[in-house]
């Protein structure tokens, strides 16, 4: 593997870097995986695999001691864990050090897919909070859409909009984290196909999005709220410059800097090396493979001076709104509530023919948000409504609020997998009609039996090819 000497020569005075280390850690070949539970799912000691030792700045995350096949792990399919690389589970340990995770939040991942951050911003935040997870490219949205089903969670709002159109909900998000699109030099250990890819005009060009995307975000942001900034780029245009860019731009009319940079507490068994720009001195945290487990990362923090007006966040409501969705009749709740473990916590919205399932504490959020948004997903669906029955939808199987009344059978992995391959099923099951296939307890999907027929109701979309 032969690193751009380019990029070698733009971090010769970057603080922590050390070029043999550097160049032999990437030509040694070793691959570091990284998992992190899902909370409400699963337990390490349910886990199928071992563990090679816990990812030091994450309650959640572990390493493995090699990458088995997720693919043909029923409990991956179930959402039970998120496979993450382990230097961007230290996102967990920034919001803990600045957020009142107490509080109710609302919070905007802004480039969210395939969703890895996302979900590890739902585990660790109430679930009287609400999660925007965002992805501008739309080709991307399914993929986040799939992994925040899996994950379960209800206080979910998936969009799929760029930053400038969220300029409407000013003063809104008591948390944003941007992890911005850039040129992935903290990837090419992961990825050497990477580093064909590489160039200084793309950094160049990276730099700049990175800039048009902060600049138009921050409006939402509320005065008092924190900013996470972070990117996969070892290279300081993208990075401490960055920095350096944010802090002189944004300044009120008196000239007062809207934007003060965080500084976080640090371990020093973590390895992560603490920087500061050049003109402002921001800090910035840079994650070097061969110092940490895990790969190339760079993250900051910033909190908004509280220097503004905070009026215009309720200036949506104030407006009469047309909804743009129907509420369900009482007739069609009580079809609805059976299926889920605490009804009265939840409103319930019908858009065309799919029932959602909506935290209650989040209709005045959804109906803001919807106006303003294009929202890929909401809440948890639930199904259709057809002649009084409900046929209920995948994600109700796998979500949290699925009511554990609901009939049940227990597979083994073979036929767990069969499930997945969405192939035929000969298992014994004493229930008739709708039924939650489990495996180690925890929901696959969906099967209907008709007498000595089993229907196999698992997402054609989703189904696994590897035999």
């Amino acid at each position: 593997m032969e690193l751009p000497p380019a990029l070698l020569q733009s971090l010769q005075n970057v603080k922590g870097f050390n070029q043999e280390a550097f160049i032999q850690v990437h030509q040694s070949g070793q691959q570091i995986t990284s998992i992190r539970l899902n909370p409400e799912k699963l337990k390490i000691q349910n886990l199928k695999f071992k563990t090679e030792g816990h990812v030091l700045w994450s309650s959640l995350g572990y390493y493995l001691p090699s990458r088995p096949s997720f693919t043909l792990d029923p409990l991956f399919h179930a959402g039970a864990y998120y496979v993450q690389e382990a230097s961007s589970m230290f996102l967990e340990e920034v919001i803990k050090q600045k957020v009142d995770l107490s509080k109710p939040l609302k919070i905007l991942d802004l480039c969210a897919a395939p969703g890895g951050k996302s979900t590890l911003i739902q585990s660790i935040i109430s679930k009287e909070s609400l999660l925007v997870s965002n992805e501008v490219i739309k080709t991307r949205v399914n993929i986040l859409s799939e992994n925040i089903t899996k994950w379960g969670a209800a206080n979910v709002i998936v969009t799929n909009n760029d930053p400038k159109d969220f300029e409407k909900l000013k003063n809104y998000f008591d948390v944003i984290v941007v992890d911005a699109p850039c040129s992935g030099s903290g990837l090419f250990k992961k990825d050497p196909n990477a580093i064909g890819e590489w160039s200084q005009a793309n950094v160049a060009l990276c730099a700049q999005r990175q800039q048009r995307i902060l600049a138009d975000i921050l409006p939402s942001l509320k005065a008092g709220g924190c900013l996470f900034y972070s990117t996969c780029s070892f290279s300081p245009q993208e990075d401490e410059d960055v920095l350096d860019w944010l802090m002189h731009e944004f300044y009120t009319d008196d000239k007062i800097a809207t934007m003060e940079s965080l500084r976080f507490m640090l371990e020093v068994d973590w390895g992560i090396v603490e920087t500061v720009s050049d003109k402002t001195n921001a800090y910035g945290y840079r994650f070097y493979p061969g110092k940490v487990k895990g790969e190339g990362f760079f993250i900051a923090g910033f909190k908004k001076a509280d220097v503004e007006d905070g009026g215009s966040q309720t200036a949506h409501r104030n407006k009469k709104i047309k909804k743009t969705f129907e509420k369900l009749s009482n007739t069609q709740i009580q079809i609805v509530q059976p299926y889920l473990l605490h009804a009265n916590d939840f409103f319930f919205i019908k858009q065309n023919e799919d029932v959602m399932a909506i935290p209650m504490q989040l209709e005045k959020e959804l109906e803001t948000l919807q106006h303003i948004l294009y929202i890929k997903k909401a809440g948890v669906k639930l199904g259709t409504i057809i002649r009084n029955e409900l046929v209920p939808a995948h994600e109700l199987a796998v979500s949290n609020i699925i009511n554990t009344n609901v009939n049940r059978c227990e597979v083994d992995l073979e036929n767990a997998l069969q499930y997945l391959r969405k192939q035929e099923l000969k298992i014994e099951c004493p229930y008739n009609g709708w039924v939650i296939l489990t495996y180690k307890n925890l929901p696959l999907g969906w099967i209907k039996v008709i007498g000595n027929r089993i229907n196999n109701y698992y997402p054609s979309a989703w189904r696994i090819l590897n035999k």
